[in-house]
C-alpha cells in the first residue's frame, strides 16, 4: 500500500496519495506520517499548514523516521512554527544522519564545519561529509574535498581532494566543477592543465556558478577566449 501511495503522489494524484497515506498513518506507519507532513508543508492536495506539517514530522520523528527528523531540523533552524533553535536543529540533524539519511549527513557535517548549533569540529565534519559522499551526495564529496585541500580536520591530501572534486563535478555540481578547475589550473593532485581547467570553469559557469561566470567574463573581455 505504501508503494501505491508513493506512485499516486509521483504522478500528481494527490487525493489518492492523501487517502492512502492517511490510512497508513492511522496504522502508525512512520513513512506515511512523514509524507503527510510534507504534503501539508507544500500544500499538495491539502490546504498548506505548517503547523500540521510540524505536528506530523514531530510524530514521525518520535518513531525515528529519518526524513521527518531532517525536515523537522530545517523547520527548527528556520524558526518555522517554533522559535529558531540552532542547537536543537543540529541535534535533530545528527539523529537523521545516524539513520543514514545522506542529506542530513551533509548538513550535520556543514554544521560541524561552521560551528552552527555545536562546537566547531573539522574532523567530525569530515566524517559526516564522507558518510554522505559514500551514499552519493555530491555536496558531501565537494566539501570533503575542500577539507582535504586545506588540511582542515584531516591531513592535507591534494590527490584525495582531486578525487573528491572529480566525483562532485561528474555529478554536475557547479561548486565541484569550479573546484576541480582550480585543481587543474594550479596542478594540485594532478598535472597542470589550463585547457582542462577552463573547460571545467565553463561548465561551472554554465550551471550558474557566480565566481566561474566572473572568470569567464573577464577572459572574454580580455579577448583570451571565445565562449
Amino acid at each position: 500500500m505504501l508503494q501505491n501511495a508513493f506512485d499516486a503522489f509521483n504522478r500528481g494524484d494527490y487525493p489518492s496519495a492523501l487517502s492512502l497515506f492517511t490510512l497508513l498513518a492511522d496504522q502508525n506507519n512512520p513513512t506515511a506520517i512523514s509524507s503527510l507532513g510534507y504534503m501539508y508543508q507544500k500544500g499538495l492536495g491539502v490546504d498548506l499548514s505548517l503547523e500540521r506539517a510540524f505536528a506530523f514530522y514531530t510524530r514521525a520523528a518520535q518513531m525515528n523516521e529519518p526524513t521527518a527528523l531532517y525536515n523537522l531540523a530545517l523547520m527548527v533552524a528556520d524558526g518555522v512554527v517554533v522559535p529558531h533553535d540552532q542547537f536543537k536543529s543540529h541535534a535533530l540533524m545528527l539523529e537523521a544522519a545516524v539513520l543514514e539519511f545522506p542529506q542530513a549527513q551533509f548538513e550535520a557535517g556543514l554544521g560541524l564545519e561552521r560551528g552552527l548549533g555545536c562546537i566547531q569540529n573539522f574532523s567530525e565534519a569530515a566524517f559526516w561529509y564522507e558518510e554522505a559522499a559514500k551514499r552519493g551526495n555530491a555536496n558531501g564529496f565537494n566539501n570533503l574535498g575542500v577539507l582535504y585541500k586545506e588540511g582542515h580536520g584531516v591531513r592535507q591530501d591534494y590527490p584525495r581532494a582531486f578525487i573528491c572534486f572529480s566525483r562532485a563535478a561528474a555529478m554536475n555540481l557547479p561548486e565541484g566543477q569550479y573546484n576541480l578547475g582550480l585543481m587543474y589550473d594550479q596542478g594540485l593532485g594532478c598535472d597542470t592543465d589550463h585547457d582542462t581547467a577552463l573547460q571545467w570553469c565553463r561548465k561551472a559557469a554554465y550551471n550558474g556558478h557566480e565566481r566561474a561566470k566572473a572568470i569567464i567574463q573577464n577572459l572574454q573581455e580580455e579577448g583570451k577566449i571565445v565562449w
